[in-house]
């Protein structure tokens, strides 16, 4: 995912070891400092999205997804490329999902402060305590799925975020989401531990304060919205959902 991320295109880009994928896919939201430009000069696979909003570009994305997996990665410096040989063992291990934990053990965030340091802290505690989850980072972009989760959880409808949204304003991603959902359904879910380094130009996207609360509603939301989901899918794919989930 890029919106104005050409330094760190430049710099983290070129560190990541094409032969680990079928298709490495960049999703700009309209950039404007040359980002397409660079990524296409460098033969990248560029859409650039119709509607803004990083869920949007998701769900423009999927169509052109050739794989079974997917890895979101952010280009901005703090997705360091050296954990993606382990997100992807783990995904081919049988997981589900496969969290990159910037709290995981010994990784350290260096790109937080005390707002974003709290608010993950306690989001992700809050997804643990409502949800049954065994997280410890609920909310980072960079994580591996199957494909298919996305359509299990219903991630790829808009009924899925509108009330949030509706009332804070704003457009949402669906890590969150996914992390609630996906412990509620007993998904096989691992973690890795993976520092956050700070990023390297542009300026930070987050929306602390719309998407904090909009996040944290959804989290108390999905305690009524997803329960019956949850159990016929459960019903549904029995094999699939197979065990609690794990870090």
């Amino acid at each position: 995912m890029t919106l104005n991320e050409i330094e760190g295109m430049k710099a983290v880009m070129p560190l990541v070891d094409h032969s680990l994928f079928t298709q490495i896919l960049v999703i700009d939201g309209g950039s404007t400092d040359g980002t397409v430009e660079w990524a296409r000069d460098s033969s990248y696979e560029v859409h650039v999205q119709r509607r803004k909003g990083i869920r949007f570009g998701y769900l423009e994305a999927l169509p052109l997804v050739r794989g079974e997996a997917v890895i979101t990665f952010s280009p901005d410096g703090n997705c360091p490329p050296d954990v993606l040989p382990t997100l992807i063992a783990r995904l081919e291990d049988g997981h589900d999902l496969v969290i990159a934990s910037r709290y995981l053990d010994d990784a350290v965030s260096e790109d937080d402060d005390v707002i974003t340091a709290f608010g993950n802290w306690l989001f992700t505690r809050t997804v643990n305590w409502l949800h049954g989850g065994q997280y410890t980072d609920a909310m980072t972009i960079f994580r591996g799925f199957k494909r298919g989760v996305i359509e299990d959880l219903d991630l790829h409808l808009d009924r899925s975020y509108t009330l949030p949204e509706k009332i804070f304003g704003t457009v949402i991603s669906w890590e969150p989401l996914m992390s609630v959902r996906a412990a509620k359904s007993g998904m096989k879910i691992a973690e890795v531990p993976a520092d956050e380094p700070r990023r390297i130009g542009g300026t930070r996207k987050l929306q602390i304060l719309r998407w904090g609360a909009a996040y944290y509603f959804q989290f108390w939301h999905e305690l009524v919205f997803w329960r019956r989901q949850a159990t016929a899918l459960k019903a549904r794919r029995p094999l699939r959902f197979s065990g609690s989930p794990t870090n």
